[in-house]
């Protein structure tokens, strides 16, 4: 009989290369020699949670032979994730399997396929403990209900369906990395530094390694690429999916940027690079707010999106991966959304959030303290700024001049305050896609009315647009987003 094409339930999950958690069905370990744990944060009081589950809730038509995955929101103690922590049940009838572990994810493997026609519960216990010791803020339940027919296995190859940078680009910065997106879920155990490489002009294979989340693999170059070489990324059909698919081989090529630019090495963004507003806790608009480009929010869902009348996108496969608005030339996505958005989205927070660490993690500013805080009026060069307080800018705005591939980063501890009908102008080449302010502050950003605002934002709080406002750039926010008849276009 011929088996069956289904609609693949996609796992997000960032396993590298051969981390079992053995012993699973005891939670111990074959090996002898203990597991060291890591020391435990005093600091840290804050619960993990599950921010991601594969299949997500409520999916029908699951293969009978898929895997059950779930991202935490931060890195956990691996001896509690076991099959004693993470189980699977038809019913009452708990499914034998075996648990891995790594980083933020989990995988649940049944020892054999599940019943076809089947309504399963996966549960993750409050046993589940993060890495300074603290519990899951509360036991995590979800369903999903197996495929009717008798023969459901997966025979679809995998594909990869967008490639960063892309094919034959040129001027990519040097400390890009490298990135692949899947169409479906693939076998993390498959997605290694031996079957994803890098290599120069003269074929010398460049240092790095693999991670894989969501339905993304990255390489990360151990150091800076080099100015102007053509490199070449491969990806070989030793990557499988959870179906033990081969993936046809991927081969693209790009070229770096032509000289070394003036200033510190820009930001790379990742994924949340799809996006001119990304949040964790929503985006709200009032007034004629004009948007150029995608926005997101996750792992709040779409509920936390107002003021944009969106409209469910229905001509995708499967529908409902995104939604439409008379404000956004782009598309709307959210956590909640169909697969595989939840796991786009979980990615691209991911990536935000590392860009900002990127950020607020360079050493050796150019300039400290700066005007002690004020820098209205001033022309700034290219550099790494830092303050230890928060940052103003008046009526008299600031400017900054260089090159095009010249690099400003601001890292500023407290909160930016851009005050009403000012302006960040650009000078020279200057371009506002290698601007980034990494702000810290505990209220976030404030932009006045009727600013005009260059460069990528990286907040760990709010990002707030007065009436009128405009930026040429990026708002990336741990929070949220507010707007007020804004125009906001991709740099």
């Amino acid at each position: 009989m011929k088996k069956l094409k289904l609609q693949h339930a996609y796992l997000p999950l960032a396993l590298l290369l051969t981390l079992f958690v053995a012993g699973c069905s005891s939670g111990s370990s074959s090996d002898s020699t203990p597991v060291p744990t890591a020391t435990p944060d005093s600091t840290d009081t804050t619960a993990p949670t599950v921010t991601l589950t594969a299949p997500a809730a409520d999916t029908t038509g699951v293969a009978t032979n898929t895997k059950i995955g779930a991202t935490f929101s931060e890195a956990m103690d691996p001896l509690t994730i076991t099959d004693l922590t993470f189980n699977l049940k038809a019913g009452t009838a708990v499914v034998t399997g075996s648990v891995a572990y790594l980083e933020k994810n989990a995988v649940f493997t049944p020892e054999s396929a599940l019943a076809t026609d089947t309504l399963y519960t996966a549960t993750i216990t409050t046993g589940a403990k993060d890495s300074a010791g603290n519990q899951l803020d509360a036991a995590k339940e979800w369903n999903f209900t197996t495929a009717i027919n008798t023969d459901t296995e997966d025979i679809t190859a995998p594909e990869v369906v967008t490639v960063d940078p892309a094919d034959g680009i040129g001027n990519v910065i040097l400390s890009k990395k490298v990135q692949a997106t899947f169409s479906e879920a693939m076998n993390p155990l498959t997605i290694t530094s031996a079957i994803f490489t890098l290599t120069d002009s003269d074929e010398v294979t460049v240092p790095g390694t693999v991670s894989y989340v969501g339905l993304v693999a990255t390489f990360t170059p151990t150091s800076s690429l080099t100015a102007n070489i053509n490199y070449k990324a491969t990806i070989t059909e030793a990557a499988q999916d959870m179906a033990g698919n081969p993936l046809a081989a991927e081969i693209w090529t790009f070229t770096t940027v032509t000289a070394e630019a003036e200033g510190p090495l820009p930001v790379d963004l990742g994924t949340s690079e799809d996006f001119v507003l990304l949040t964790k806790t929503g985006i709200t608009t009032t007034g004629t707010t004009s948007i150029t480009g995608n926005i997101g929010a996750s792992p709040i869902g779409a509920s936390g999106i107002t003021g944009f009348g969106l409209t469910l996108d229905a001509l995708g496969t499967p529908p409902g991966q995104f939604a439409t608005s008379s404000l956004v030339t782009g598309k709307v996505y959210a956590a909640d959304y169909a697969v595989p958005t939840p796991a786009k989205m979980t990615t691209a927070i991911s990536d935000m959030e590392t860009a900002y660490a990127d950020a607020a993690g360079r050493s050796l500013p150019d300039f400290t303290e700066l005007g002690a805080g004020n820098i209205s009026g001033m022309t700034l060069v290219p550099g790494l700024y830092k303050w230890g307080t928060g940052v103003l800018i008046d009526l008299n705005g600031v400017t900054l001049e260089g090159g095009a591939n010249d690099v400003w980063i601001f890292q500023i501890a407290d909160n930016l305050t851009v005050n009403n009908g000012a302006i960040v102008t650009l000078a020279g080449e200057a371009q506002a896609k290698n601007v980034f302010w990494q702000v810290g502050g505990g209220t976030g950003v404030s932009l006045g009315t009727t600013v005009q605002f260059k460069g990528i934002i990286l907040a760990t709080k709010a990002i707030t647009f007065d009436t009128g406002a405009k930026l040429n750039g990026r708002a990336l926010a741990q929070t949220n987003v507010t707007l007020n008849a804004n125009a906001i276009t991709v740099p």
